[in-house]
């Protein structure tokens, strides 16, 4: 069966989005694999499951609407706390207009950030107030 090793995102600032990525998950850098190998690509710290995440420099802007994103999960976490920790870390709010009106039942709330490249990725928890 065919597994996602890794996921690419494409980035202007690979050091600042590494530095954001890591933080935001966790997640530590992993070595070169080979002399010039100068891809940064983060990945669970040992023991912790998740997909790695590379960071591919890109020229092109980051999409309002991208066709994929990363769908982040707060855990045990206020979903506002969370938000908020990702926004000290340098993300931002996105004023994303496809929120629904009335969620579906059982479906926990979410958020739509952007990264500080401007990916978009959405945040889901529990409100506990």
């Amino acid at each position: 069966m065919t597994t996602i090793k890794q996921v690419s995102l494409g980035v202007n600032d690979d050091k600042r989005a590494s530095q954001f990525w890591r933080q935001a998950l966790g997640y530590v850098q992993r070595p070169p694999r080979y002399e010039g190998d100068d891809w940064i690509v983060l990945e669970p710290p040992p023991g912790a499951s998740g997909v790695a995440i590379a960071m591919d420099e890109s020229e092109s802007p980051a999409e309002a609407f991208p066709r994929i994103h990363f769908d982040l999960d707060a855990g045990d976490r206020d979903l506002e706390d969370e938000v908020d920790r990702l926004v000290a870390l340098g993300a931002r709010p996105v004023d994303w207009q496809h929120y629904p009106e009335t969620p579906p039942p059982g479906a926990r709330p979410y958020v739509v950030l952007a990264d500080p490249e401007g990916n978009r990725f959405c945040v889901e928890g529990r409100r506990r107030s």
